[in-house]
C-alpha cells in the first residue's frame, strides 16, 4: 500500500481538521512530527525532511499478528536482561506501543503501564489505571523509534517517579542508536536511510 506525498498531506490536512495535534498525527500515520509540520506547511518536495514511513496496518489489525510480534519482543526481553533476575512492569506508549507492551507483560506474566504522549512536545503522563511503576524495574515499549523525543521523556518522567528503566524496544528503530538516555535500546527491524 505506496502512499504518495500528496495522499499523505490530505491525511494530514484532515487529521488536522478533526483536531489531531502533530503527535497524535505521528503516531497515527508512523511518521516524525518534523515530517507531519513539514506535510502541514505545504513546503516543497525538495525540502522534505529525512524519514521513512512504516506501514504495519498488516500487524495491527489482528491481535494475534500483535501476540506474535510481543512474543518476538518477550524473548528479546529475557534475552537482554539476562542477568537481572526480574522485570517488574512493562511500559507501553500511547497509541501504538500500548498492544504490543500488554502482549510482553501477558507473556512475562508482569503488570503493565501506559504513558501517555499528549502534546506535540513529546510531553506526557503516566496513567494512574494501571501498574505502578516507582521503584519497580520497567522495560519501555512502543512501535516505531524516529527521533527518540517521546522515548527519551517518557524515560524521564519513569525515572522521576522513580522507576528502573532497564530496556526500551521497539518494532521499528529508524535511527542508528543502540541506546537512549544510557538505556540500552532494542528494535526488532531497523530502517536507516544509507
Amino acid at each position: 500500500m505506496a502512499i504518495s506525498i500528496d495522499e499523505l498531506r490530505e491525511m494530514v490536512a484532515e487529521m488536522t481538521e478533526q483536531g489531531l495535534n502533530t503527535q497524535q498525527i505521528a503516531d497515527e500515520l508512523s511518521i516524525s512530527q518534523r515530517t507531519v509540520i513539514w506535510l502541514n506547511s505545504g513546503a516543497a518536495e525538495v525540502d522534505h525532511p529525512d524519514d521513512i514511513r512504516i506501514g504495519w496496518r498488516t500487524i495491527g489489525a489482528r491481535p494475534n499478528r500483535i501476540n506474535a510480534i510481543g512474543a518476538i519482543m518477550a524473548d528479546i526481553v529475557l534475552e537482554e536482561l539476562e542477568e537481572i533476575e526480574e522485570v517488574d512492569t512493562i511500559v507501553g506508549i500511547s497509541l501504538n506501543g500500548i498492544l504490543f507492551a500488554n502482549s510482553i507483560a501477558d507473556q512475562l506474566n508482569v503488570d503493565v503501564a501506559i504513558f501517555r504522549s499528549v502534546s506535540e512536545e513529546g510531553d506526557g503522563h503516566l496513567s494512574n489505571k494501571y501498574g505502578n511503576v516507582g521503584g519497580r524495574k520497567v522495560v519501555v515499549v512502543d512501535d516505531v523509534l524516529s527521533s527518540g523525543e517521546t522515548m527519551r521523556k517518557t524515560i524521564k518522567t519513569l525515572q522521576d517517579v522513580g522507576a528502573e528503566v532497564v530496556l526500551c524496544i521497539v518494532m521499528v528503530n529508524k535511527t542508528e542508536e543502540n541506546a537512549i538516555s544510557s538505556v540500552p535500546l532494542r528494535g526488532l527491524i531497523r530502517t536507516v536511510r544509507v
